[in-house]
């Protein structure tokens, strides 16, 4: 999982926005995003297409010949160009106007989330998200990816800002409690399972500590940032980047140097400023005491 987009003390808030908000679909990468490719789909999970982590079962209505029609031809739409991911999410949104009912929902509404998400559509992908959650209130996946979003396209100047971060928290923290208790769905192998556990727990750290770093809470944010980077299996650097500027607002420049360093060797937009901030960091370590852990 993959997709999805801001304000600190050190740093110019628009050019912050612009990095995170670039870095949010530069970490949902193609090849790791929930897909309604069906081929794609099951060599990415070895399951069953639509299977999800959640301890829910979802209403289904049958599906008729009509919607499994419009459904297929809805998974076969390319999506690997931006252009093309475009019209495939209409699509998935036209489909669900036109079958309000379906029990294909929960695929539509995840794809729908981290598409947008991947778009920079931050907005749309929260809204999608909910109307998933709504459906599998325990949908620990979904949880995740809104909680780390959040928090990354985070407006300080926005009237509902305070009520966005507790949201990001509150299913930060729910996916944390949940994912434990999830039994492993048929047809998914040990080692799928394991890491799908991992990938979605590391997400949701990820927004907790994010979420702590937004609100001041340096040290609070680091240890949720390091439990992420642990678990994550594709190389996130908004996580380490932030992870070097939350050690240095606490003056473990060392740990910073070492955060950004590890940001610096991931292409992308935070790559020349992780560059910046390693050396930035090593200066301050050669001549400022550092506070103990």
């Amino acid at each position: 999982m993959k997709n999805v987009g801001s304000i600190c003390r050190w740093f110019g808030a628009a050019t912050m926005m612009l990095m995170v908000s670039g870095a949010v679909a530069m970490a949902q990468d193609n090849q790791d995003r929930p897909t309604l490719n069906k081929d794609k789909q099951q060599q990415q999970t070895q399951q069953p297409s639509g299977t999800t982590l959640t301890l829910d079962t979802a209403p289904a209505a049958p599906a008729n010949a009509e919607e499994d029609t419009a459904f297929k031809a809805l998974q076969s739409m390319p999506e690997a160009a931006t252009a093309n991911l475009q019209a495939k999410l209409q699509a998935g949104e036209d489909f669900l106007q036109k079958y309000p009912q379906s029990h294909y929902r929960p695929m539509v509404y995840t794809f729908l989330t981290v598409g947008y998400i991947q778009l920079g559509q931050a907005d749309k992908a929260i809204s999608f998200g909910d109307k998933e959650l709504e459906l599998n209130p325990n949908d620990v996946a979904t949880m995740a990816v809104i909680s780390q979003t959040i928090p990354r396209v985070y407006n300080a100047s926005a009237p509902d800002a305070a009520k966005r971060l507790d949201k990001a928290e509150a299913l930060g923290k729910r996916a944390v409690e949940v994912i434990p208790t999830i039994p492993k769905p048929e047809g998914m192998t040990d080692e799928v399972f394991t890491n799908s556990k991992n990938q979605t727990l590391a997400m949701a750290h990820s927004g907790i500590g994010l979420v702590n770093w937004r609100r001041g809470k340096y040290a609070d944010a680091i240890p949720e940032l390091e439990q992420s980077l642990k678990l994550d299996t594709i190389a996130d650097p908004v996580n380490w980047f932030v992870l070097g500027i939350v050690n240095q607002n606490t003056s473990h420049f060392e740990d910073a140097a070492s955060a950004f360093a590890k940001c610096a060797l991931i292409a992308g937009k935070l790559q020349d400023t992780c560059k910046a901030k390693t050396e930035e960091a090593k200066k301050l370590a050669a001549t400022k005491l550092s506070a103990p852990k």
